[in-house]
């Protein structure tokens, strides 16, 4: 396989001339980019989708488009005029890599047994990169502040257009096969972050929005810009603390995972309509958009580290109620492993210290508490009814829980 350089010269978005980093986003516009063989293309801006506020730098906007067929390379045979797509723009840092790379990676591995991943994944189409001109706001922040401003680049991405969770009408994988294949971390995982599509009668989940991602591997892949990854109502409690330094695990990953099922069922009647006045109790989970990061660090300590806790789910979701008090009974377990592990090792260094071996924990894990196995063995039932599984993995572990229980 390659490496990480290699793949990064095979893979990086197509750069285009460099640009102040204004553009023209009123409906019917046009925005030209660079494309293969130095062509430009262009598409017609239709309705803003998505703008965001959450994480500090990036700046992102979801934009509708459709192509303007009479710049393609090969108006008579356009590739995209049938196609629903959307733009992304965003302004990561220049180290940032593209997630068209880590999709297309990830598409190297998903065959044969694997290729069902494929439907989870997000199709991105093309990708480009345009650099800041001299002169521009960013130029004028690296001279004021040099080596403490992370320089940055307009980056965009066209894809398919995916349906939001929004969109399911019912209440009833992918995440674990990128990170153990590809040893992956997602980073940023939110309720926009989950899409929806439709193939062949069937709906898919994505996890969509890979722009945040890191190899495990790679370790320079840290934070950027000296901030937090993430959206700040679903990030980890960890992350929220001034004392938290990395690194970001997997763990992280399921707890986000876990604070988008908490806060869904919690504030939504139904998945598109949002409760006017939410019973939360002493929770008060609509807040979690609002405040700052020593609130949530203590809402949401409370939350993973409480007995007998009890979301207030509303009838609508009322099956997701035993998935989200099992997951919590999870994070519960093992942060209460985890302290007893740190004591011992605090304890043992006082009384010997030429002794250092002790056994190990795997904080990515919490001790196991949070494994892939253990995970499958809670979300694999969904009010008494199994749900279908595609992954290979997946269904053998399901068939030695089955034999067990038969045992």
């Amino acid at each position: 396989m390659t490496n990480l350089l290699e793949t990064t010269k095979l893979h990086e978005a197509i750069p285009g001339p460099p640009s102040s980093g204004i553009f023209d986003l009123r409906q019917g516009s046009f925005f030209i980019f660079p494309y293969k063989n130095d062509q430009t293309r262009t598409v017609r801006l239709e309705r803003v989708i998505f703008r965001s506020s959450g994480i500090i730098g990036r700046g992102t906007i979801v934009i509708r488009v459709e192509c303007a067929c009479h710049n393609c390379p090969a108006p008579d045979r356009c590739d995209w005029k049938e196609k629903k797509l959307v733009l992304k723009m965003s302004f990561p840092s220049t180290s940032r890599i593209p997630d068209r790379m880590l999709m297309d990676r990830c598409k190297e591995l998903a065959q044969g047994e694997h290729a069902w991943v494929l439907d989870h994944l997000p199709d991105i189409i093309w990708s480009f990169d345009i650099p800041f001109r001299d002169g521009s706001p960013q130029y004028n922040f690296k001279k004021k502040y040099g080596g403490e401003f992370e320089m940055r680049v307009m980056r965009g991405v066209i894809f398919e257009e995916l349906k939001p969770l929004s969109s399911l009408k019912t209440a009833k994988e992918c995440h674990h096969w990128v990170r153990k294949y590809h040893r992956i971390l997602h980073r940023d995982i939110s309720q926009g972050n989950f899409m929806v599509r439709e193939k062949n009668g069937k709906k898919y989940g994505i996890l969509n929005d890979w722009d945040l991602a890191i190899w495990l591997d790679d370790k320079r892949d840290g934070p950027t810009s000296q901030f937090r990854t993430g959206t700040k109502p679903y990030m980890a409690h960890e992350q929220h603390s001034s004392k938290w330094k990395g690194p970001h695990r997997y763990r992280h990953d399921l707890e986000s995972i876990f604070y988008v099922m908490l806060l869904l069922v919690c504030l939504y009647s139904r998945p598109d309509e949002k409760l006017r006045r939410p019973k939360t109790e002493g929770d008060r989970y609509e807040e979690w958009h609002q405040r700052d990061d020593e609130f949530l660090y203590d809402k949401k300590h409370h939350t993973v580290h409480a007995d007998d806790w009890e979301p207030p789910v509303t009838a609508f979701f009322s099956g997701f109620l035993l998935w989200l008090i099992s997951l919590q009974d999870s994070f519960r377990s093992g942060f209460i492993d985890q302290g007893n592990f740190h004591r011992a090792v605090r304890n043992t260094a006082q009384l010997d210290r030429s002794h250092t071996q002790m056994n190990f924990f795997d904080e990515d894990t919490l001790g196991g508490h949070l494994s892939y196995e253990g995970i499958v063995s809670i979300v694999h039932v969904f009010e008494e009814e199994e749900l279908e599984t595609r992954g290979r993995e997946w269904q053998l572990h399901l068939e030695n829980l089955r034999q067990n229980r038969v045992d």
